[in-house]
């Protein structure tokens, strides 16, 4: 498909809480779709409603793009040509749009309370009517309700709504949608505290900004009549839609944090890379064909095409979302593996100056494959900077006695020192070493290496073994298996005092 001229999309989210999953989604299609054609991308803050507001949601939006790359070419922090970027620095824009539908009588003011509307409605349900706005102040004089809006009355503002016919758009991935406005009540575009309504907000928006393509949920479907009568009112130019299918947990019911769906925020602290993240969301109601699975930012942007959406919704899967961040950590070289590993342990660890840059580079090596979270990094490796003895049950080898055990591990430290005179310290001198051990002792090899990961590392899972036991030094190995050699003569003189740790 040949590239789109103009296109300009904005992600519109409200601050009313952390950014979650399908928010993120639309993020990433705008920017994709924008990329694609060469686009602009555009943050605007819908903030309009001052009552649901969530402090931080703003900071916590703007965070969640930067740690997915999702750049956007205007908006706040970056700036533009049509700012201001958040809703409520644009009043003074909507007042003059209102006030000129007023003058045009597209639209006309209204002083129902909420308990007038409220006993409208019930009258309506008992007559087995649907409920809604009758349409009270719609021929009333504006002077009248200037005057109750002077003497301290809430006062809004509704658009006078066309009482029949039909209105029609049509979506670039639905196709033509036709609506009866005789089911559209006159509905407000100006609240009583004079903050306008998402509905007049929006569409003046995308009108200010040049907005050519609107991409969002499939929930504002049903708002879309709505929209196309205000850009019809004020003679703006309306946009080309096109509405994303919805995301669905396992049980095919909207998805919620119950699913394991939780914040943008929450999954990069879970240890998610964005890419990985982004791969997954991506594939969420869109296919790039040829079954793709794995894709970076950059395939998303190349192979974007509206003709890939779905329109049924799609399911959220946890443990898929696991498996594309797993197969997205074993894509990452070495070398870039080796700096997010030195920064999990300059958190975590007072001993991160213990290696040198070449050791980090083989314990990357040696966990990528056993890792599916940024956050399975420092347990695994832990070992290397931390030691803890084992747990007394870990000291075991088979069937044998402790005693037995202190001679095998006294065996070893004396093995391990011939290593190091004769230098012959590598991965595999020290496999021949301990599998010969294992020969001549006539041991099972499983719980003889058991034995001695345990006692190295304190625990049952570690990297490969032998790999680890180089990069730890036999001195440090040494002085680990002494120390297990210690613990093993205290739990036989404190039995009675040892206790699980």
């Amino acid at each position: 498909m040949n590239k789109l001229n103009n296109v300009r999309v904005r992600f519109a989210p409200s601050p009313t809480g952390d950014p979650h999953l399908g928010a993120m989604r639309t993020a990433l299609f705008n920017w994709a779709f924008a990329r694609k054609n060469d686009g602009k991308f555009i943050l605007r803050i819908e903030d309009t409603d001052r009552n649901r507001l969530v402090p931080g949601s703003t900071e916590n939006i703007i965070e969640g793009l930067k740690w997915l790359n999702l750049n956007y070419d205007e908006g706040p922090e970056v700036g533009g040509d049509f700012g201001p970027y958040f809703q409520s620095e644009r009043k003074e824009l909507y007042l003059k749009v209102v006030n000129k539908l007023l003058d045009e009588d597209k639209a006309y003011m209204c002083d129902l309370s909420s308990d007038e509307l409220e006993k409208i409605r019930n009258d309506q349900k008992s007559k087995g009517l649907a409920p809604g706005y009758n349409g009270f102040s719609r021929n009333r004089p504006r002077e009248e309700l200037e005057k109750s809006k002077k003497d301290g009355k809430p006062v809004v503002v509704r658009l006078k709504v066309p009482i029949s016919g039909n209105i029609q758009f049509n979506d670039l991935k639905r196709g033509n949608l036709v609506f009866d406005l005789s089911k559209i009540d006159d509905f407000i575009i100006l609240k009583a505290d004079g903050m306008p309504t998402y509905h007049l907000a929006n569409v003046v928006d995308d009108s200010e900004m040049k907005i050519s393509h609107v991409l969002r949920g499939e929930e504002w479907i049903s708002s879309t009549p709505k929209h196309l009568l205000i850009y019809d009112f004020i003679n703006a130019k309306v946009p080309e839609f096109i509405h994303l299918p919805l995301i669905f947990g396992k049980d095919k019911s909207k998805l919620s944090k119950r699913h394991g769906a939780n914040s943008i925020i929450e999954y990069k602290n879970q240890g998610l890379l964005p890419n990985a993240l982004l791969n997954y969301l991506s594939l969420l109601g869109w296919s790039p064909g040829n079954d793709l699975e794995f894709l970076n930012p950059n395939d998303i942007a190349k192979l974007f095409e509206i003709r890939g959406l779905s329109t049924s919704p799609s399911i959220f899967d946890p443990e898929k979302l696991s498996w594309v961040n797993g197969v997205h950590i074993r894509e990452l070289n070495d070398k870039k593996l080796s700096e997010i590993l030195k920064e999990k342990v300059k958190l975590n660890s007072t001993h991160d100056n213990r290696y040198d840059e070449d050791n980090y580079l083989k314990i990357a090596s040696l966990i990528k494959e056993r890792i599916k979270s940024l956050n399975d990094i420092y347990p695994l490796i832990k070992f290397f900077f931390d030691y803890d003895l084992p747990k007394k049950e870990l000291i075991k080898c088979g069937n044998l006695k402790n005693s037995e055990i202190k001679n095998l591990i006294i065996r070893l430290t004396e093995d391990f020192k011939l290593l190091i005179e004769n230098n012959r310290i590598d991965t595999q001198n020290i496999e021949d070493l301990l599998r010969k051990n294992c020969k001549e002792l006539e041991l099972k090899v499983r719980d003889y290496l058991s034995l001695i990961r345990n006692c190295i590392t304190g625990s049952e899972i570690s990297p490969p073994l032998f790999e680890s036991i180089e990069i730890l030094g036999i001195e440090e190995t040494n002085n680990r298996l002494i120390n297990c050699l210690k613990l093993i003569s205290w739990m036989k003189s404190n039995q009675h005092v040892y206790s699980q740790r």
